[in-house]
């Protein structure tokens, strides 16, 4: 077998080009929607539809394809989520019917998936007490992904129709899959222990309440979606290109950062660790409320970094928390399950902060986000407290 150091580069490299390839087509699926119907009503049902189908195909099988990687290996399950992936978007392609294309992406993620397969396959290759820096890479290299693709896919759309972008995607996940399942060896499945042959022991653990905080932090990141660019618009009266450079510098943010946390969380105790993430939800709230009462468009662009940076020591390290509570021969599961909360919370977030944007307006969206991270500091207390009692 490879040296681990290598293995890791060849997932980090894989997940960039395959999750990069996805980006090509997601800043411009309402411009194509549009072309596709001359119905308002289908095309605003559409427009959201279309993100957050493969969320909710993740979140509903996410869990099952994780029990299956425990059985059979978690590499088949990365090639099956990259072949689901490369199909699909040959599908998006060919089809230009709306509800075809609606039907395809809740198929992507139901069918894909491949995020947490590729968590679980790094878990069983690296030790745990690296497992922070583990999940930190894989994010880092979505995020790296998300960036450039979604520039390739501008490129290719100001050049070509949007058939291209899909088809790019398409060719690109082929070549991921073909690379995954030739160049990485195979990892036996991890033998179950008798303790471990019942299942995911909830009771008792911090699994449950881990799982908790980890998505209201991802619920609070996610409040400000749909309202982000009105906002930025109407708050400060800048140009386009400043709105795209305040969601770009977040995602540099925790580029930057991420590693840089998941060292220094490396080797503490699980209380320990929640002290410590306590201090950076803090550090949210406080940078969230700046964000929310500056006129400054500068002091906005420069809180948007910081908390992107702060980010960077939030989902990592507690997915490395959640990790180490399971099983060797559970992690698929486990981490399966953390990917269905993972987009869980992110579709409660967008639809909350919709909601909330309609009936309060845009003035108070920052407030909510506050609230939402204050929620999340009253869970890792609660968490830190049941440790401590028990």
């Amino acid at each position: 077998m490879p040296p681990t150091r290598v293995l890791i580069a060849l997932l980090f490299a894989i997940q960039l080009v395959s999750m990069g390839a996805m980006e090509m087509s997601g800043p411009f699926w309402p411009v194509y929607l549009r072309g596709l119907t001359t119905s308002d009503t289908l095309f605003s049902v559409a427009s959201i539809a279309v993100y957050v189908g493969p969320m909710l195909g993740i979140l509903l099988t996410s869990a099952f394809w994780g029990r299956i990687g425990d059985r059979y290996g978690h590499k088949l399950m990365m090639i099956r989520a990259l072949a689901g992936l490369t199909l699909t978007q040959l599908g998006l392609a060919f089809f230009s019917d709306i509800w075809a294309v609606l039907i395809l992406r809740f198929l992507q993620g139901a069918c894909a998936g491949y995020i947490a397969p590729a968590q679980a396959y790094g878990v069983s290759i690296e030790v745990p007490s690296r497992r922070a820096r583990l999940f930190a890479l894989l994010q880092i290299s979505t995020n790296v992904g998300s960036l450039l693709g979604a520039v390739l896919g501008g490129l290719i759309l100001d050049h070509a129709t949007f058939f291209w972008i899909n088809l790019s995607a398409s060719a690109l996940c082929a070549m991921c899959t073909v690379i995954a399942a030739l160049t990485l060896p195979d990892v036996p499945p991890a033998k179950k222990t008798v303790a471990a042959s019942t299942g995911v022991a909830w009771r008792g653990s911090a699994l449950l309440p881990l799982l908790a905080v980890m998505g209201l932090l991802l619920m609070a990141r996610m409040l400000p979606q749909t309202s982000f660019s009105l906002y930025v618009s109407a708050v400060f009266n800048v140009s386009n290109a400043v709105v795209g450079l305040c969601y770009g510098l977040m995602a540099l943010g925790f580029i930057v950062s991420a590693t840089a946390w998941a060292r220094y969380f490396e080797g503490r105790t699980q209380m320990d660790s929640l002290r410590r993430i306590t201090y950076v939800t803090l550090g949210c709230i406080a940078l969230t409320a700046l964000a929310g009462i500056t006129r400054n468009p500068m002091v906005f662009v420069l809180c948007y970094f910081v908390w992107g940076m702060l980010l960077g020591a939030t989902t990592p390290v507690l997915m490395a928390l959640i990790s180490n509570t399971a099983n060797s021969s559970n992690q698929g599961h486990v981490l399966g399950i953390a990917q269905g909360t993972a987009q869980f919370a992110s579709i409660a977030g967008i639809a909350l902060g919709g909601l909330l944007n309609h009936v309060y307006g845009l003035a108070l969206t920052y407030f909510f986000v506050c609230v939402a991270y204050g929620l999340a500091v009253i869970a890792i207390l609660a968490l830190r407290y049941r440790r401590v009692v028990t």
